[in-house]
C-alpha cells in the first residue's frame, strides 16, 4: 500500500523554499502569456479544417471543459500553496503512484509545448535571418534536411536565462510582451470584424459533431476540432506551479488563474468569430499563419505584417510560462526523491538553477534535432489527464475534509467537477487513436522509472 503514500496536506517550512515574489498580477500576466500564443495565432486554422465554421462551437466546449479545470486548480491551489501543480495535489489527495503518472504526464506536456513553440518561433525567425546569409542548414534538424535548428536553441536558452536571473524579473518581462500579444489580437478583431459575413458561416457544421474519420484519413467533426483546440487553452495551469513563489497565495492564486482563463475564453471567442465570419474556413484552414493571411486577403497586408512580427517578439512569452512550469515540476519531484534530489537545490536569488538548466537542455534538444508534428498531440494527452486528476482531487477532499480552510471554493463544486472530468476524458477518447496509443507508451515507460528508481529512493526520503 506505500504505492499510495499520501504527502501531509500542511506545508511546512523548509530550507531549499523557492523566493516568494509574486503577486497576482504578475500571475495573471504569466496565464495569459502561456495560454495566448500558437494555440490561436495557427490552431485555429487547424481547427477550421476539422469542423468548418462550428469551429466557434468547438472554441466554446474547450473553453468551458478548461473553465471547469480552472476552477478546480483555483480551490485546489489555495488549499495546498505548494509548487508542483497538478502532481502535488495528486500526491496530497491520491497517492505516490498516481501523483508520478501525473507528474510524468506534465513532463510530456511541457516538453513538447515548449520545443514545438520554440520551433515554430524559429521558423519566423529564419525567415528574417537567411536572406541575411544564416545558413539554411542551421534552421532545421536533420529530419528536414539541416543540421540542427540553432534559433529555437537560442529561444531556449534565452528564456532559461532569464528563469534563472529571478523569477519576479522574468514575470515583469512577460508581462510587456504579453501586452503586446493582446495589443495585436485587438487589432485583428478590429480590422476583421467590419468584414463578418453571415455567408461563410453556411453550412454551420458540415463534418457533424463527433469524431469521424473522412475520407482523406483525417478524423474530423466539432469534437475532433474541440480535442486538438484545447491545446489553445491551457497554460493557466502553469500558475499553480507558482504557488511557493506567491506573496499571497491564498489570494493571488485564485485571482491568477481564474482571471487569466476568463480573460482568454473572451478573447479567444472574439478572434474566433472574426475570423470564421471575414473569410471562408477553405482558404485559410491549411494556413500555418491563418491570422496574418486572413488580413492579407481582406486587404489590409500592413496588419497583417504587424501581428507576425508582435509573433515572433511576444511567443517566448509562451515558452517563459511552460519552462517556467516544467522546471517547478522538475524541482518538486525532485526534492521528493522520486528524481535525483541534487537537482533540488537553489540559488541565492531564489531560483532552482541545477532544474532549469536541465529541463532547458532536455526542450533544446528535441527543439534542434527532432521535427514536432502530429506528435505534439501528446502535449493534449498529458493535460486532459492532469486536468481530470484534480478535478477528482477536488471532488475527494469536498468529501475528506469539507471544514478544511478553502479561501477559494468552486461554485457548484460537485457539477463543476464532474463536467472537468467527464469532458476531459470524452476529449482524450476525441484525439486521434494514435496519440493515445503514444500516450499509454509514455506512461509505461515513466512506470518502469518509478518502479526501477523512484519508488525507493521516495520511500527511503520519506523515512519509510
Amino acid at each position: 500500500m506505500d504505492l499510495f503514500r499520501k504527502k501531509p496536506i500542511a506545508v511546512e517550512p523548509r530550507a531549499d523554499a523557492l523566493a516568494r515574489t509574486l503577486s497576482w498580477p504578475h500571475l495573471v500576466a504569466l496565464g495569459v502569456g502561456a495560454i495566448v500564443g500558437t494555440g490561436i495565432l495557427t490552431l485555429i486554422g487547424v481547427g477550421a479544417d476539422r469542423a468548418g465554421p462550428s469551429v466557434i462551437l468547438s472554441f466554446v466546449i474547450a473553453g468551458a471543459i478548461c473553465a471547469c479545470a480552472a476552477l478546480a486548480y483555483a480551490e485546489m491551489a489555495t488549499m495546498i500553496p505548494a509548487s508542483g501543480s497538478a502532481y502535488t495535489y495528486s500526491y496530497v489527495v491520491l497517492g505516490e503512484i498516481l501523483a508520478w503518472v501525473i507528474g510524468w504526464s506534465l513532463i510530456l506536456e511541457y516538453s513538447l509545448v515548449v520545443s514545438t513553440v520554440a520551433v515554430g518561433w524559429s521558423g519566423y525567425a529564419s525567415a528574417l535571418l537567411t536572406p541575411l546569409g544564416f545558413p539554411v542548414a542551421l534552421t532545421n534538424g536533420p529530419e528536414l534536411g539541416g543540421l540542427v535548428n540553432v534559433p529555437a536553441i537560442f529561444i531556449i536558452a534565452v528564456v532559461a536565462g532569464l528563469l534563472m536571473l529571478g523569477t519576479k524579473e522574468s514575470a515583469t518581462l512577460n508581462a510587456v510582451l504579453v501586452v503586446v500579444k493582446i495589443v495585436a489580437l485587438a487589432i485583428f478583431v478590429a480590422v476583421a470584424l467590419p468584414s463578418f459575413d453571415a455567408a461563410n458561416l453556411e453550412p454551420f457544421m458540415p463534418f457533424g459533431f463527433g469524431k469521424e474519420m473522412g475520407a482523406d484519413g483525417v478524423e474530423r467533426g466539432v469534437m475532433a476540432a474541440a480535442a486538438i483546440i484545447f491545446f489553445a487553452f491551457y497554460g493557466f495551469d502553469a500558475i499553480s506551479t507558482a504557488a511557493e513563489e506567491t506573496k499571497n497565495p491564498g489570494r493571488d492564486l485564485a485571482i491568477g488563474i481564474v482571471g487569466s482563463m476568463v480573460a482568454c475564453v473572451v478573447i479567444y471567442m472574439l478572434v474566433a468569430v472574426a475570423a470564421v465570419g471575414a473569410l471562408s474556413f477553405t482558404r485559410f484552414a491549411a494556413s500555418p499563419e491563418p491570422l496574418a493571411l486572413i488580413l492579407r486577403e481582406i486587404g489590409r497586408p500592413g496588419f497583417a505584417t504587424f501581428l507576425a512580427a508582435s509573433a515572433v517578439i511576444a511567443l517566448p512569452t509562451v515558452l517563459l510560462g511552460f519552462l517556467f512550469g516544467q522546471s517547478r515540476i522538475f524541482f518538486v519531484m525532485a526534492r521528493d526523491g522520486l528524481l535525483p534530489q541534487s537537482l533540488a537545490t537553489v540559488s541565492k536569488r531564489g531560483t532552482p538553477v541545477r532544474i532549469t538548466i536541465m529541463t532547458a537542455v532536455l526542450v533544446a534538444i528535441i527543439a534542434g534535432i527532432m521535427p514536432i508534428d502530429a506528435i505534439a498531440a501528446l502535449a493534449n494527452a498529458g493535460t486532459l489527464a492532469a486536468f481530470a486528476a484534480v478535478c477528482v482531487c477536488m471532488l475527494v477532499m469536498r468529501r475528506r475534509a469539507p471544514e478544511a480552510e478553502r479561501t477559494f471554493r468552486t461554485p457548484l463544486a460537485p457539477l463543476v467537477g464532474t463536467i472537468g472530468v467527464l469532458g476531459c476524458t470524452y476529449l482524450f477518447f476525441s484525439l486521434p487513436q494514435r496519440t493515445q496509443l503514444y500516450f499509454l507508451y509514455w506512461n509505461l515507460a515513466g512506470l518502469a522509472v518509478y518502479f526501477l528508481y523512484g519508488r525507493a529512493r521516495a520511500s527511503a526520503a520519506r523515512g519509510a
